[in-house]
């Protein structure tokens, strides 16, 4: 299936289609230099495997973890660009998960003010997310996604297959998200996911989700308005992750971002999916150090934060709440 996110001199396809890494040379213009960003917890065929298809490949392995998405990675890429000798002509490609694909992505929008880049995400939660919609940014200190830049792959490439290979943590980890798109935009596509989610119905959650993605991108290609649903379970997820020190996965932590931030009668039939999905429900975290973290968060307007809220499944609204009312929320239901 091909998606086609329409976005003007922007716009581009996303391709979703078992065994498309293996057609790479057809998909994607890759006669030039590519640097191929990847980590060492990417099964190193799959690097090999786009590599065979470019005319002249440099494959970088970096360390797996949300640590490498960092200002010494992105100096490691940009001065092994220039020692490579890629110009504007040439290319990025990320093989990887939401770390690789911002930090490539990053780059990509940064060196020499941009060259083309092309996704390739090896996890359900970039195949789900991260990988469409531009977003591109790097971690300073303990801050998310601090410093970045808005670059539109020139193609996507998600490929069901690689996710063979993922751990069923990781499975559920990206499950995360499709529940955030499905409780703000889609009741079916919850209710898809509270039936059940087996290996027969998967890619229909990967299509259903990105095509969310799609739909709100398009009207809101730079996050001024409509494109801030996408941030549902982030603002407080965020400050969970830096509080629990990485201990726990993004889609994890988005999982309990969610529960404050929706009405009880939303709560009693999303806790059950968490569950199911293995996802957690509860968190041993200190409170005060996840809310000195979301003070640092890009929603927050003064002494008032703007969140998502979900009052019914499949519907939203944005509210702006005074941080105090924001962080007895937070101790109440977390």
């Amino acid at each position: 299936m091909i998606i086609h996110l329409n976005l003007e001199k922007n716009s581009y396809d996303i391709i979703i289609e078992r065994g498309c890494l293996k057609e790479a040379g057809k998909h994607l213009f890759l006669n030039r230099k590519v640097l191929i960003v990847t980590d060492d917890g990417v099964p190193a065929e799959y690097s090999r495997t786009l590599a065979s298809f470019c005319a002249q490949p440099y494959i970088v392995t970096l360390p797996q973890g949300e640590k490498t998405k960092c200002f010494a990675s992105y100096m490691e890429l940009c001065e092994k660009m220039i020692s490579f000798g890629f110009t504007r002509t040439d290319c990025v490609a990320a093989v990887g998960g939401g770390v690789i694909g911002d930090l490539a992505g990053f780059v990509a929008a940064t060196y020499m003010r941009g060259v083309d880049f092309y996704n390739i995400p090896t996890t359900l939660l970039s195949q789900v997310d991260s990988s469409v919609g531009g977003k591109t940014a790097i971690d300073v200190g303990d801050v998310k996604n601090i410093v970045g830049a808005f670059k539109q792959p020139k193609k996507v490439l998600i490929d069901p297959d690689l996710l063979k290979t993922l751990p069923a943590r990781h499975i559920s980890n990206g499950l995360a998200e499709s529940v955030k798109m499905a409780l703000t935009c889609d009741k079916a596509l919850f209710e898809l996911i509270e039936s059940g989610v087996t290996e027969e119905n998967l890619e229909e959650i990967i299509t259903k989700s990105i095509t969310i993605k799609k739909n709100v991108v398009e009207q809101d290609e730079k996050e001024s308005s409509l494109r801030r649903v996408l941030n549902f379970g982030h603002t407080v997820g965020h400050g969970i992750e830096t509080a629990m020190e990485l201990t726990l996965l993004h889609g994890e932590c988005v999982a309990l971002g969610m529960l404050p931030m929706c009405d009880t009668s939303v709560r009693e039939r999303l806790v059950p999916v968490l569950k199911a999905l293995s996802l957690p429900v509860t968190a041993d975290f200190g409170i005060e150090d996840a809310i000195n973290a979301i003070r640092h968060d890009k929603k927050l307007s003064g002494a008032e934060i703007n969140v998502v809220y979900v009052g019914g499944i499949g519907s939203f609204e944005f509210r702006k709440l005074p941080l105090e009312a924001f962080e007895n929320q937070l101790r109440e239901v977390l």
